[in-house]
């Protein structure tokens, strides 16, 4: 759609959220990038956005709703006929992806003051599952003013259709690979297949990939899948979690010792308990550091979970799930059911926010980027360097340990890890932030970090952070300066 409306000249901008994206998995940028592009793909547009921005030097740290009006409806209402076109589009991919629910909830109401434009149609073309915010949002507005499409009430023979077009295609291909033969697997076996995948193009997807990679093994994963699937369950989302856990079981060889096998198990929660938390995707060999593991044991335990999760050839690529559902299934211990893979989310964010402050503090030291001079503006530091000497994992340590810290609802202790952290590298801690072009980030982190420790009632905490208030609004009004 976005790429249809581009060619026409009636794209607007797009925003496709990604949860563990960094940026992309929230919405504290999802106004400003939508001004931005607003701006390049309508140039009647660019002086008063500009115009907006002048007028609040503060405004990316300002609200949803006062940075849509300032930098979107207020641009958009001072166009003209003869300025620009009459129609514009708006395209968001998976809204339910964004990880605030309030979020999400002040973004569907925002969208519905699109119907303030009197010379300009705004159009936005929203695709998300439907979670509860995301419903009630819609809801909320005026029935006249959108039209939904539900994938789930298309007509099932179409949706079993087009399955079965794609297994064709998929197992045909695999039969190819393996000399399997020209008629492999068989028109009953695609129908079977079908009928497990209940009109769930992951699921179909995520069994070929399973039966790929198992290679001279091809026939035997089918055959597991097969007998696996039990014909009395009816919840497409069941479906879902059997071939997940078909897919981690064989991940776990029946040659194993009993040792062998809880040492694997425990591998792959702190593994991929990392992966679906991880707030930006990082590689393996990011992964590895930051988890102070070695990188062979991660690429051993992930081996034979390519059919669930996308595993670079190139280890520098970032490591990612083929499908959000996946983290679902992992994190909700009703649907994994198997105690010896679900993760526990809050155990999991409290070794991240660990892992991330303890690799901070083996990194961080003055002068990091060794510039030898207080004086040296960022801007006349190429990025190469900045990166050489703030690797990725350090990077994710410094723009993400509080937001894992907040996420496992732990307190802050006297004399702990994090106070610790904070009297010996705090100031290290800014300066690579400065580094990274994040001072912003820095600010929020430390007013993150002034509510947990008063809600623990520290009071050395409580001391340490009124002392660094005045240090606080000081950076606030040079990051708005300066962004």
């Amino acid at each position: 759609m976005a790429r249809k409306y581009y060619g026409q000249k009636h794209l607007g901008a797009s925003f496709f959220f990604s949860r563990g994206g960094g940026d992309v998995g929230n919405a504290s940028k999802f106004v400003t990038s939508i001004a931005v592009q607003l701006a390049n793909n309508v140039p009647s547009l660019q002086k008063y956005i500009s115009e907006a921005i002048k007028d609040r030097t503060d405004i990316a740290s300002q609200s949803l709703r006062d940075q849509w009006r300032q930098l979107v409806l207020g641009p958009l209402s001072k166009l003209d006929d003869n300025s620009c076109r009459s129609l514009y589009v708006l395209v968001v991919d998976a809204l339910d992806e964004c990880e605030n629910e309030n979020d999400i909830r002040i973004i569907l109401s925002l969208f519905s003051e699109a119907r303030s434009l009197d010379l300009v149609r705004l159009q936005i073309f929203i695709t998300s599952r439907p979670e509860v915010p995301i419903r009630h949002g819609v809801y909320q507005i005026p029935e006249a003013e959108h039209q939904d499409f539900v994938l789930h009430n298309i007509c099932p023979a179409i949706v079993d259709h087009d399955i079965t077009i794609f297994l064709e295609h998929e197992l045909g291909f695999i039969g190819q690979e393996r000399a399997l033969g020209a008629g492999w697997p068989g028109e009953k076996v695609i129908q079977r297949l079908v009928q497990h995948a209940s009109g769930l193009f992951i699921w179909a997807a995520t069994a070929c990939r399973f039966i790929r990679e198992g290679k001279r093994f091809a026939v035997k994963r089918l055959r597991t899948i097969l007998e696996g699937s039990s014909s009395d369950i009816i919840v497409p989302e069941k479906h879902l979690d059997e071939i997940y856990i078909t897919v981690l079981k064989h991940s776990i060889s029946t040659e194993y010792t009993d040792e062998e096998k809880t040492e694997l198990y425990s591998m792959l929660r702190i593994t991929l308990g990392s992966v679906v938390i991880l707030l930006f995707s990082l590689s393996v060999f990011s992964l590895s550091t930051l988890l102070h593991l070695p990188k062979e044991n991660i690429d051993q335990t992930l081996d034979d979970l390519h059919a669930i999760l996308d595993i670079p050839e190139d280890q520098i690529r970032p490591l990612r799930l083929h499908h959000p559902s996946f983290r679902d299934f992992l994190l909700n211990k009703s649907r994994c059911g198997d105690t010896e893979f679900w993760v526990d989310e809050k155990h999991a964010h409290r070794t991240m926010a660990d892992r991330c402050i303890r690799l901070m503090f083996t990194k961080l030291k003055q002068d990091i980027c060794d510039q030898r001079g207080p004086g040296i503006y960022v801007a006349d530091v190429e990025s190469v360097r900045v990166e050489a000497c703030l690797l990725p994992e350090v990077q994710y340590a410094c723009l993400y340990w509080v937001q894992h810290l907040q996420k496992c609802g732990d307190g802050l202790h006297d004399n702990g890890q994090i106070h610790e952290f904070l009297l010996t590298h705090f100031l290290h801690w800014l300066e690579a932030l400065s580094w990274m072009r994040k001072s912003g980030e820095g600010i929020l982190a430390i007013i993150s970090l002034e509510t947990i420790a008063f809600v623990s009632l520290s009071l050395p905490y409580q001391a340490f952070f009124k002392l660094n208030y005045d240090l606080e609004q000081r950076l606030s009004r040079l990051v708005r300066v300066y962004p």
